[in-house]
């Protein structure tokens, strides 16, 4: 793929421009040196243009089942591609492993499928008879808010097929575009606490064992070990660590956890594994760990409710002063 810019001059000037292979990308940095530099044309895409390429549409996977009337094995395994689409079709959309668990099928054809493709070792009859558990599961879950013509004796209208493609397109891109966003939420988030941090004569430590950290330091992304309740070891990963400037010999450092919501719709999921941790925690450490948030967006009072009675506490990320409170 090749972008090319307006420019006041006729040479086409710039490069290929590989930002998949950078081991951290910071695109607005690179895009203003490609402006002081002149460029007027870049370079994309050439080496993952197959993760690139436009996958099957809601349309295509609609017209390839009948309206979804008509979800049959061999059509699921002829087009492989409108998987991703039938299962941000049901209510509410499922994920892959969850998908996986529901339909009882491997987890090789599954995550072929996503990809676009079919397990090439798995024969016809055996992938027929696991597709037909997902076609199952699809058609007892199909959501019929959007698909209103299901069950019904009249076919399915072009503004009600349209609309139910626009509804499962926009959960499509949610689901690609969610965890980038939330990935770059948190790393922003810990920027803010380590500016905070840093202003109050803190110092990031490059110290991985939490319970060797000096007063006055903190670390990012540090794996906490604790122990499950059948004994087996586990690694905790933990967002932000600090130990107090008034921290004492034998005292734990201060754990948070960066979290950001755009909406109330996704966060009991967390929820649950943000209180396994707090559990393993202190099953392995004792009572005096703690285990805190680090909030940005809508995290309504439930949510709150719940995470304060399984002894979490937490701070907005618009008041970040708050961090003084817990004696940081």
């Amino acid at each position: 793929m090749t972008i090319t810019a307006q420019h006041p001059h006729p040479l086409r000037f710039g490069a290929a421009y590989y930002p998949e292979y950078q081991p951290s990308l910071d695109l607005e940095r690179d895009l203003d040196l490609m402006r002081a530099a002149h460029f007027n044309v870049i370079r994309v895409g050439e080496s993952v243009w197959s993760t690139w390429e436009r996958r099957d549409t809601p349309v295509t996977a609609l017209a390839a089942t009948g309206n979804l009337l008509s979800i049959q094995p061999a059509v699921i395994r002829q087009h492989p591609k409108i998987l991703p689409t039938l299962r941000m079709s049901t209510c509410p959309p499922i994920a892959v492993d969850r998908l996986i668990g529901l339909a009882n099928v491997s987890p090789n054809l599954v995550k072929c499928m996503e990809e676009g493709n079919f397990p090439k070792r798995m024969s016809v009859s055996k992938a027929d008879e696991q597709l037909g558990k997902i076609s199952a599961i699809i058609k007892k879950m199909a959501d019929p808010d959007i698909f209103v013509w299901l069950g019904r004796a009249t076919p399915a209208t072009e503004t009600e097929i349209h609309r139910a493609a626009t509804i499962v397109a926009d959960r499509l891109c949610g689901a690609l575009t969610n965890p980038i966003i939330r990935n770059a939420q948190e790393k922003r988030q810990l920027a803010a606490i380590k500016a905070w941090l840093e202003q109050r004569g803190y110092s990031e430590s490059s110290e991985r064992n939490f319970e060797t950290m000096a007063a006055g330091t903190f670390s990012f992304r540090l794996n906490v070990p604790a122990k499950l309740e059948d004994g087996k070891n586990v690694n905790i990963p933990i967002d932000a660590v600090i130990m107090p400037k008034s921290a004492r010999v034998g005292d734990y450092p201060i754990f948070f956890e960066a979290k950001s919501a755009g909406d109330f719709t996704n966060t009991n999921k967390r929820r649950k594994e943000e209180a396994k941790k707090i559990v393993q925690l202190r099953t392995t450490y004792g009572a005096k760990v703690k285990f805190n948030q680090f909030l940005c967006g809508y995290f309504n009072p439930g949510y709150l409710g719940y995470e304060a009675s399984d002894g979490i506490d937490w701070v907005w990320e618009h008041r970040i002063d708050d961090l003084a409170k817990f004696g940081i």
